[in-house]
Parts: C-alpha cells; sequence; structure tokens
C-alpha cells in the first residue's frame, strides 16, 4: 500500500523539504503540495491523500481552518506543522480533528515515521506530550464550547461501551501504546487492537488522539492527574 500525501505550507523551502523526504520513500507518494489553506483543501479533494500535513500560519485559510474543513469533508487524516509555543493553536487543532503535531524542525526519519503512525491510526504524540497538552487543553476549555467528537462528550455516552472498553479508554487517556495496554491488561496486542476500534467506532472518533480527550472530558481521568 503506498501512503498518499499533501503537504501544505505557504514556506516554500519547508514545503519542498518535506515533500521531497516523504516523496524518496518507497511507500510515501506525494501527491500535491499547496501554498495555503485553501489550495489544501482543494488538494484534500481532488487526491483524496491518506494524510495532509497542514502548516497552522498560512494565508487566505490557516491551518485551523483548512483542518477543520478536512476532516468534516473526508476520511484524511490531518497532521499539522506547529511550535509546542503555539498553545492556543494546538488546541483549536485538536477540535478541528487533527490526529497529531509536528514540529517544523522535525527530523527526517521523525516526519517519515509520523506519516506511517498517523495512517495506521496509532497515536503521533509521545504518551508524556499527550498526558500533559490534552490535560492542560481539556482544563482550559470551557465546557460549552466542546463539541461532540474528540470533546464534549458527556458521561451517558460512554453507556455504549463495555467494561472492558471503558478500561481501555482510560488507559488510552493515560496516553499508554498497544503494547502497554496489552502488558497491563495481560491479553495481546491484537485484542486491544481490536477493543481500541471498537472504542473509536461506538463513540464516533476519529483517532486516538480524540480517543485521549473524551477520557479527560468525560471525567474518567481529571485533568492533571
Amino acid at each position: 500500500m503506498t501512503i498518499r500525501v499533501v503537504v501544505a505550507d505557504d514556506q516554500e523551502l519547508v514545503r519542498a523539504g518535506f515533500a521531497l523526504i516523504l516523496g524518496a520513500q518507497p511507500d510515501i507518494s506525494v501527491v500535491a503540495e499547496a501554498g495555503d489553506g485553501v489550495e489544501a483543501v482543494d488538494a484534500v479533494r481532488v487526491h483524496a491523500p491518506d494524510v495532509v500535513l497542514l502548516d497552522i500560519r498560512m494565508p487566505r485559510m490557516d491551518g485551523i481552518e483548512a483542518a477543520r474543513r478536512v476532516c468534516a469533508e473526508t476520511g484524511t487524516k490531518v497532521v499539522m506543522l506547529t511550535t509546542f509555543d503555539q498553545d492556543d493553536y494546538v488546541y483549536e487543532a485538536l477540535h478541528a480533528g487533527a490526529s497529531g503535531f509536528l514540529l517544523k524542525d522535525v527530523r527526517r526519519d521523525d516526519l517519515v515515521h509520523a506519516v506511517r503512525v498517523v495512517v495506521a491510526g496509532d497515536s503521533l504524540l509521545a504518551p508524556s506530550v499527550a498526558r500533559r497538552l490534552v490535560a492542560d487543553f481539556t482544563s482550559r476549555t470551557p465546557a460549552g464550547v466542546r463539541e461532540a467528537t474528540g470533546g464534549g462528550a458527556v458521561p451517558d455516552v460512554l453507556d455504549v461501551l463495555t467494561a472492558r472498553e471503558r478500561e481501555i479508554l482510560v488507559l488510552l487517556g493515560r496516553g499508554l501504546s498497544n503494547a502497554e495496554i496489552a502488558a497491563e491488561l495481560v491479553v495481546s496486542e491484537h485484542t486491544v487492537k481490536t477493543h481500541v476500534s471498537n472504542v473509536l467506532a461506538k463513540l464516533g472518533l476519529r483517532d486516538r488522539i480524540q480517543a485521549v480527550i473524551c477520557a479527560y472530558e468525560t471525567g474518567l481521568i481529571a485533568p492533571g492527574g
């Protein structure tokens, strides 16, 4: 399977560099490049890529709005290009449906790995980063503005989960990988993967990042806990 990618950044050198690195991989094809959010959304609509890399700050339409439209209209996974000193943008991107974040100065191997990880439906953020980021995110965000997917879920929503699936959601919220969850519950990784897929499907969540947010916002895990 070839992973199809769109790269969107208003800095030509950054965009071209990312495209060159990804395009050199035997299992990745860069199907389009875009210099702003409008071009990025159009490229996703035309090429239906597996992943789109979106710079947060772009002319005409910024990466947040582009992510919102891509996530609402397609199944393309969104990875934001950002820096962690742009916290407010990161929080907005999470609500828009982004599956993860990359620093602009990401290493070559980490860029390639990130694209493959997101396509596989796994978390792009390291567990420690995910816990810190999402805990801060949920403690800052007023309940009234939380949305239903990846945020805003109420405890009744969790009634659709079995006891084991709820346990899986708690462990996802703590940032554990499939292997770590399997070790914790003494089950196979295949079993964990099946449970994770069921949790995402039942709660209408796009990926593990939104599952982490859901775990916090439903009160299964206290922010900062």
